[in-house]
């Protein structure tokens, strides 16, 4: 349950009064005692009642006229800096109501001119209002109307956004995919010169060019198969020359078994 709020005026009962004054000065020296303890300052309360011969001093005596003392040693400007007497407080408490009363004077007159423009559209007479109130009615329509741009400057702003933002999405979605280039055709293999024949018959090459020729085709299988004892060609048992596939005038032609 939230503890409701004071009013802040003279309590006219005794008793009332009295029972007030005890509590709030108990919670006083606790605040007093809290805010020396936790924020190290030095700080003294004297508390003056009808109902008590002497002032409740906080902690001591002693404490009190230490604190005094460190006080009248101030400058004159620093002592009087947040000090502030019975007259001061009423003359900021009456500073203080005028404001809230020109504030709810602002406020009442601002609702009445908004209910008056509301009624001006059903058909009512704006005869019985003076000039005052007519200027009063003229800032207020004003102000209504600057709101209503702004709200519809907004809107179209947004609606800008969203449609250039669904726009952009189509046109993604709608955009042909690029065709891919074509792959490149793979590199040709380069074949080992077997001593095949070239140009018609007319000359041939020998197995090997090079030195490390012999090497390269000791490593392929059908060279392996070659080097086999017997190997079966149209049914019959033959063996083959090492390596020489060309016709030359050592070798016949015709097969002698």
């Amino acid at each position: 349950m939230t503890r409701r709020k004071v009013k802040l005026c003279y309590i006219a009962d005794d008793s009332t009064r009295k029972t007030c004054f005890k509590k709030r000065k108990k919670g006083l020296l606790k605040k007093v005692r809290e805010l020396s303890t936790l924020c190290g300052i030095d700080v003294c309360a004297i508390i003056y009642s009808p109902y008590n011969n002497q002032p409740d001093v906080w902690p001591s005596h002693h404490g009190v006229q230490r604190i005094v003392s460190q006080f009248q040693r101030m400058p004159e400007m620093e002592q009087s800096k947040r000090m502030m007497d019975q007259h001061s407080f009423l003359k900021q408490r009456i500073r203080k109501s005028s404001d809230q009363l020109i504030k709810q004077r602002r406020d009442n007159s601002e609702k009445e001119m908004t209910e008056v423009m509301f009624q001006t559209l059903v058909g009512r007479s704006l005869q019985p209002f003076d000039v005052i109130d007519l200027n009063d009615l003229g800032w207020t329509i004003e102000q209504y109307l600057k709101d209503i741009h702004k709200q519809q400057s907004t809107n179209n702003r947004m609606a800008m956004m969203a449609g250039s933002s669904s726009s952009s999405t189509t046109t993604e979605l709608l955009a042909p995919t690029p065709p891919q280039p074509p792959a490149p055709a793979p590199a040709p293999t380069p074949l080992l010169d077997h001593g095949v024949m070239r140009n018609g018959g007319e000359s041939c090459q020998t197995v090997a060019s090079s030195s490390g020729g012999l090497d390269q085709i000791e490593k392929q299988p059908w060279f392996m198969n070659l080097m086999s004892p017997q190997a079966s060609f149209g049914g019959h048992d033959m063996m083959l020359p090492l390596g020489d596939t060309c016709h030359t005038p050592l070798w016949s032609n015709n097969f002698q078994p």
